[in-house]
C-alpha cells in the first residue's frame, strides 16, 4: 500500500510518499479502506518527535470502508462505513485499528466529516460537558476558537446555552465563527484578550475557559472569575505549561487537564461519539473541513496545517 512515513523527525519535508507493507488485521481488529484523513495537532507534534522505527507512519484519526475484521471481532462487518481513531498509522491507504476505537458513519455524514469529528467534537465534549460543567446562562471563553476543537466547542457551548466568547487571530474569521455561535470574537493580534474578556462580563470574569494552546494558559486564568474554571487539553503553542496557581489559589478556581488519548475506549465517551456524529447527520452540528489534500501531497498538508491557520480541519484522501 501507499502510505505518507518519516524517518527522522523534522518538519512536513521529512515526510515521504511511498510503499510499505500492508497491515495485518489482529483478532480484534478491523482492517479499514482509508478514503479521508483528518490531520490533528498531535499528528503535527509526533511527527517532530523520533519514530518507533524507519518508514513510520504518523496519524490519529481517518475515515473508510471496514475491508476486513479479526476473528474476534463481532460487531462490525465488511462493507460498513468507520471513523476510527489510534495512536499512529492513519496517514496510509489502509489501517488497522482496534474495533473498540471505531464508530459506524451515518449515512448523512461525508468521510471528510467523519475523519475529522471524534477527536475534534469528542474532546470538546469532554472539555465542555463533562470536565467544564458548562450551564446554561453561564459565559466561556475559547481560546483557538478557528481550530478543530475550538470550533467544535463554540457549537456544543452555544447549544448548552451559553455566551461564547472567541478567541481568534484575524479579524476575517469572524462571520464564520459567529454563524457557528459565538456571541463575541476577541481577535487576540489586535485585542487584549483579558481586558475584553472582563469588559464583557463587567469586570467579573467568564466561568470557564477552555484552552487547547497552552502558551495562553495564564492569559486564560487571568480571565477566568472567582470560583471559574479552566479545561486545558493538548500544548498547540508548544511552549512549557508555566502558570503561577497562587492566584487560582486565591480565587477558588478549578483547573482540570484532558487528554483524550486513553478516555476513546471508555463505554462513556465511545457513546458520545455516536451522538455527536447523529447530530452531525441531523445538521445539528457542522464539521468544517477547511483544505482537503491527496495523501501523496502529505508533506504541503502538513506545511499547510502548521502554518496557513486553517479554520477547521484539513484532510488528506489516498
Amino acid at each position: 500500500m501507499k502510505a505518507a512515513v518519516y524517518d527522522n523527525p523534522g518538519p512536513p519535508t521529512v515526510l515521504r510518499y511511498t510503499d510499505v507493507p500492508d497491515p495485518v488485521c489482529g483478532p480484534q481488529d478491523v482492517l479499514i479502506a482509508v478514503e479521508a484523513i483528518s490531520i490533528e495537532g498531535g499528528d503535527l507534534i509526533n511527527r517532530r518527535s523520533t519514530p518507533q522505527r524507519s518508514s513510520w507512519i504518523v496519524g490519529y484519526a481517518a475515515a473508510g470502508i471496514i475491508v476486513a475484521v479479526g476473528e474476534n471481532v463481532r460487531d462490525r462487518r465488511v462493507g460498513q462505513r468507520v471513523t476510527a481513531f489510534d495512536m499512529q498509522g492513519s496517514h496510509a491507504e489502509l489501517w488497522s485499528v482496534p474495533v473498540s476505537r471505531t464508530w459506524l458513519i451515518p449515512n448523512d455524514v461525508g468521510m471528510a466529516q467523519a475523519a475529522a469529528l471524534p477527536i475534534s467534537f469528542g474532546t470538546a465534549r469532554h472539555c465542555v460537558i463533562t470536565k467544564g460543567r458548562l450551564n446554561e446562562g453561564e459565559t466561556v471563553l475559547i481560546q483557538a476558537a478557528a481550530g478543530g476543537v475550538g470550533l467544535a466547542a463554540i457549537q456544543l457551548a452555544r447549544q448548552a446555552g451559553a455566551t461564547v466568547v472567541a478567541v481568534v487571530g484575524g479579524r476575517e474569521r469572524q462571520a464564520r465563527l459567529t454563524a457557528l455561535g459565538a456571541a463575541h470574537v476577541i481577535d487576540r493580534f489586535e485585542q487584549d484578550v483579558v481586558g475584553e474578556a472582563r469588559r464583557l462580563t463587567d469586570g467579573r470574569g467568564v466561568d470557564l475557559v477552555i484552552d487547547p494552546v497552552g502558551s495562553t494558559l495564564q492569559a486564560s486564568l487571568s480571565a477566568l472569575a472567582v470560583e471559574g474554571r479552566l479545561v486545558f487539553v493538548g500544548n498547540a503553542g508548544g511552549d512549557g505549561l508555566d502558570v503561577d496557581l497562587w492566584s487560582p489559589m486565591q480565587n477558588n478556581q478549578t483547573l482540570h487537564g484532558v487528554f483524550m488519548g486513553p478516555l476513546f475506549e471508555r463505554p462513556a465517551v465511545h457513546r458520545t461519539v455516536d451522538e455527536l456524529l447523529n447530530a452531525t447527520a441531523e445538521r445539528r452540528l457542522d464539521v468544517v473541513i477547511d483544505q482537503v489534500f491527496p495523501l501523496r501531497e502529505a508533506a504541503r498538508a502538513h506545511e499547510y496545517a502548521e502554518t496557513a491557520k486553517p479554520l477547521g480541519r484539513v484532510v488528506m484522501t489516498p
